[in-house]
């Protein structure tokens, strides 16, 4: 018998987005269909401006769309107000920002513990220190963000993104600001939790490497997404 399929947890229909510049309304992303199946490692690639950031924002439930409709695992995220929005990322979702978006005033242990702590898990500072020892921060755990270089506020952000073993991990450029061999070390980590939980990974990346090793490629252009050969999707 055929293996079956593995149940769609990512189900987006018709997404529009567009900004307000002035008077005059600037589209983003026009119709834009996409379903990710569970336990799959999705990488979206296009040029710079070609909307990919606005679509993780939307999969996470920090934009609402202009039109269309977002379902996780069956839950229509336009049902969920702001409170259980904020609930659904902090025990399903793990988020990877360009920009980090790490509290300044805490040290990179307390910053990776965050979402454990925010959710009353016990063992939140050991789960956190055993993250970042696995991202190559085990001797920074006490420094601060200003102490820290960007590729090692990168990887504090990718442990505070995992710590909780999401059941989805949106990462904006994960691997940008990081040197060769940790980038490697940081495609490995993402790819073992994948295989280990079975976190649906979706990725904007240009790392040939870490697309190559995805099960599907789309790349995003004029505001539309389509299925693109691993190779040929990635050249801005």
């Amino acid at each position: 018998m055929p293996a079956a399929t593995p149940p769609a947890l990512i189900e987006a229909d018709g997404l529009c987005m567009s900004y307000t510049l002035g008077a005059r309304q600037v589209p983003v992303l026009r119709g834009v269909d996409l379903h990710i199946a569970a336990g799959t490692r999705v990488a979206i690639a296009g040029p710079s401006g070609s909307g990919k950031s606005s679509l993780l924002l939307l999969l996470a439930g920090l934009e609402r769309p202009t039109a269309g409709r977002i379902r996780m695992a069956g839950t229509d995220l336009a049902t969920l107000d702001r409170d259980a929005l904020a609930d659904l990322r902090r025990d399903r979702i793990g988020i990877v920002f360009q920009s980090f978006h790490l509290l300044p005033s805490l040290s990179a242990l307390d910053n990776a513990a965050l979402p454990l702590q925010m959710a009353g898990v016990a063992g939140a500072r050991t789960a956190a220190t055993a993250m970042l020892e696995r991202v190559g921060l085990g001797d920074r755990l006490h420094h601060r963000p200003s102490q820290l270089s960007g590729g090692e506020q990168q990887r504090v952000a990718i442990a505070r993104a995992l710590v909780h073993r999401p059941r989805l991990l949106l990462a904006d450029e994960p691997t940008g600001n990081l040197d060769d061999q940790t980038a490697a070390s940081v495609r490995e980590l993402l790819f073992s939790l994948n295989r280990e939980f079975g976190t649906t990974l979706v990725l904007v990346t240009h790392d040939l490497d870490f697309a190559g090793r995805c099960d599907r490629v789309l790349r995003l252009h004029d505001g539309q997404l389509h299925e693109a050969p691993h190779r040929d999707a990635l050249p801005a």
